[in-house]
């Protein structure tokens, strides 16, 4: 990857609103991914990796950092989480609740559709890492299995 073409995206993702930004070429990945005032170290991580090639083509600096535990369920995108069908409805699960796969824990919001999240195997829930109306990035932890 070209580092012209590494800093033409930096500038792009800098003069817009966007938090995050990935791209694929030749076998590499650069991921672009603004949190706060660490946005920057993202961004300059990511070029070192690219145009250095330091590390693997698709290892991150935010991969690394905030890896789940295999135990986590991660939210598949990103949106707002809803813990229940609605707001009289019981929660879809809750801490200490066995549940099967292919059973519904929550909801993600994004862009006005609702995506089903289930459970990808029979376990207990261990903790609900997450809280209804809550924002999540894709890849976040939302329930934690014991």
């Amino acid at each position: 990857m070209e580092p012209q073409l590494i800093k033409s995206f930096i500038d792009a993702m800098a003069h817009s609103d966007l938090s995050e930004l990935e791209f694929s070429q030749d076998g590499w990945t650069l991921r672009l991914a603004r949190h706060g005032a660490a946005a920057s170290t993202v961004a300059a991580a990511s070029k070192a990796t690219a145009v250095v090639g330091a590390a693997p083509p698709t290892a991150t600096a935010t991969a690394a950092a905030a890896s789940p535990a295999p135990s986590d369920l991660v939210a598949p995108l990103y949106g707002v989480v809803h813990l229940r069908p609605s707001p009289q409805e019981p929660l879809f699960a809750e801490a200490g609740q066995a549940v099967r796969a292919g059973q519904t824990l929550c909801v993600i919001e994004a862009m006005k559709v609702f995506n089903e999240v289930r459970a990808e195997r029979d376990a207990a829930i261990a903790a609900v890492l997450v809280t209804s109306g809550q924002e999540v990035d894709a890849g976040q932890p939302l329930f934690h299995f014991a």
